[in-house]
């Protein structure tokens, strides 16, 4: 029922950005949204309904944006009706009596608002504002760009996704060729070893398939982030009076839930500096010669085993000699270095970097980016590429590998031991498996340790200490060192055996252990023969890492 009216409402806004596009179908639009049925009690907005259906009023970007406006107040509203009849009649009677619920009333007053009066351009632009993916740019806006922005995104999470039947039907296919395969196992018993392995085989090519099928379940289209992003440019356009055509290619593209999930702030992060930062004001475009109609253009598309999500404006570009003023000047870059175009480009993604003249409630190149970065270099584990011609534009490329797999579900990992207990660490995380030596290991002055990697210093982190636990092998020649990576940091893991490689099964906990426990645990790992808990290898280096910051800062005062 729910998928089925976001998918309506998602017709009508294709219909409303079609119109903006042609000029074509006003009517259409008009209708879809229910406005022609609607008892109004302003004839002025009788009169102007009218004049637009008839093809006298032209359509222009206010009327556009009240339209998708009247959208979202759409959605609201039924999502405030599903949450009130998503209980039994009880449940019904209870938040009738209850004194308020703020949620659902702000929905219905915003969607009755939005029946009787389509809000304005300023108005549809301030909630983008208050958007809760815009709150770091927001607070970094403000002047708090040293505030350290959170590593991991707080996008909300896909309810649903559309899967086709004939994809359910193979999955129902391979989980009854299962069931026979299992029974034939279980009948044939030991008696007939020949039978058993060929059996084996089988349920191992079922498997496989089943985890195929299960992955190719989990796939999103893009369009689903993509098409926010419309009202989201046209709204901060209109606010600081530029004007632009949004362009949008691939959305069509499926990836996994969680990337998508996590590319939407990023995307928010981008998509906001090249409106605000990126594009001349119109004056500004036609002095440099250029229509003075600028252009964003957010593009996906594929290549290998990597998902490629851009988003590039013809604006002003970047200029490498200011951005390396800057960086000299915060202390960001060497003064007796000679640095290459893409690497000067590349200080804009540090923490609070910008080259704005003047801040604006918007954003300014740079603000919000490190954000961006650590979206995509910590939970996705991809990279963000840059490419700008001075007085012609600039692209932000962000380039995620798709054969990360999700935190939850079938992935290939480690199963080592630790004082006597068995840990699994996800492959994604590693980097290799390295015995160290005593004249690798490095004890500094404040407690931490170092170990020598072929050449390359990494912090070593015993993860029996953190876990309280006793470890089983004294001798650290005998131990192994697990060398993870998690964005742009290494650190070596030591444990006191890596047993083998394999896939495992990884759920969460269904209680909150990690908001009872301060521990770098993400989850159960089913193994067959043997649970085990899994590691959180990006956990831990956040832990280790806060407690450097506090022993330094403990030493200074």
């Amino acid at each position: 029922m729910q998928d089925s009216i976001i998918q309506c409402i998602e017709d009508i806004e294709k219909q409303i950005l079609e119109v903006d596009a042609t000029g074509q179908g006003v009517e259409q639009a008009v209708d879809a949204l229910g406005l022609s049925c609607m008892q109004l009690s302003s004839a002025g907005v009788v009169a102007l309904l009218d004049m637009l259906k008839d093809g006298i009023t032209p359509v222009n970007n206010d009327i556009i944006s009240a339209m998708l406006g009247i959208c979202e107040a759409h959605k609201k509203f039924f999502f405030a009706l599903g949450g009130l009849l998503a209980g039994s009649a009880d449940a019904l009677a209870k938040i009738k009596k209850a004194p308020s619920a703020p949620a659902i009333e702000e929905s219905e007053e915003d969607a009755a608002k939005a029946f009787e009066e389509p809000p304005t351009a300023e108005a549809e632009a301030e909630p983008e504002e208050k958007a809760p993916e815009a709150k770091a740019d927001e607070d970094e806006d403000k002047g708090k760009a040293d505030a350290r922005p959170e590593t991991k995104t707080s996008t909300s999470a896909i309810a649903s996704i559309r899967v086709a039947t004939d994809r359910l039907d193979r999955v129902i296919e391979l989980v009854g060729k299962l069931m026979v395969t299992y029974a034939v196992i279980a009948q044939g018993g030991a008696t007939n070893m020949s039978q058993m392995a060929s059996s084996l085989r089988e349920l191992d090519n079922v498997i496989s398939r089943l985890q195929q099928e299960v992955n190719a379940i989990r796939l999103v289209p893009l369009k689903q982030i993509f098409m926010p992003m419309h009202r989201l440019v046209k709204s901060l356009s209109q606010k600081i009076g530029k004007k632009l055509d949004f362009d949008v290619k691939g959305d069509d593209l499926a990836l996994d839930k969680t990337i998508v999930e996590s590319l939407n702030e990023p995307l928010v992060h981008l998509l906001r500096n090249a409106v605000d930062h990126g594009l001349e004001d119109p004056e500004g475009r036609k002095a440099a010669g250029k229509s003075d109609t600028g252009t964003v253009t957010l593009s996906a598309w594929r290549k290998g085993d990597s998902a490629f999500i851009q988003v590039r404006d013809d604006g002003r570009g970047l200029d490498p000699d200011r951005i390396l003023a800057k960086a000299l000047e915060k202390g960001l870059a060497e003064p007796d270095k000679e640095y290459e175009t893409s690497e000067i480009l590349q200080f804009v993604l540090q923490s609070g970097f910008s080259t704005a003249e003047k801040i604006t409630d918007v954003s300014g190149r740079g603000v919000g980016m490190d954000a961006v970065v650590n979206a995509i270099k910590v939970t996705l584990d991809g990279d963000v590429e840059i490419e700008s011609e001075l007085g012609k534009g600039a692209a932000f490329t962000i380039i995620i590998p798709l054969d990360r797999s999700a935190n939850e579900g079938i992935v290939d990992a480690l199963v080592c031991k630790v004082g006597g207990d068995t840990f699994i660490m996800p492959s994604r995380d590693v980097v290799e498996i390295y015995m160290p030596r005593h004249n690798d290991v490095v004890q500094l002055p404040d407690g931490r340790e170092t170990v020598d990697v072929r050449g390359e210093i990494h912090s070593l982190l015993r993860l029996a200490d953190l876990l309280e636990l006793t470890p089983e092998i004294d001798n650290i020649e005998m131990a192994q060192a697990i060398v993870v990576r998690v964005g742009d940091y290494k650190g070596a893991i030591l444990v006191d055996e890596v047993l083998r490689q394999q896939q495992v099964v990884i759920t969460g906990f269904t209680v909150p252990v990690e908001q009872i426990f301060h521990i770098p645990i993400l989850g159960y790992g089913m193994m067959g023969e043997s649970d085990a808990l899994v590691i959180d290898a990006e956990e831990m280096i956040q832990q280790f890492q806060e407690r450097i910051a506090e022993t330094a800062q403990a030493s200074l005062t």
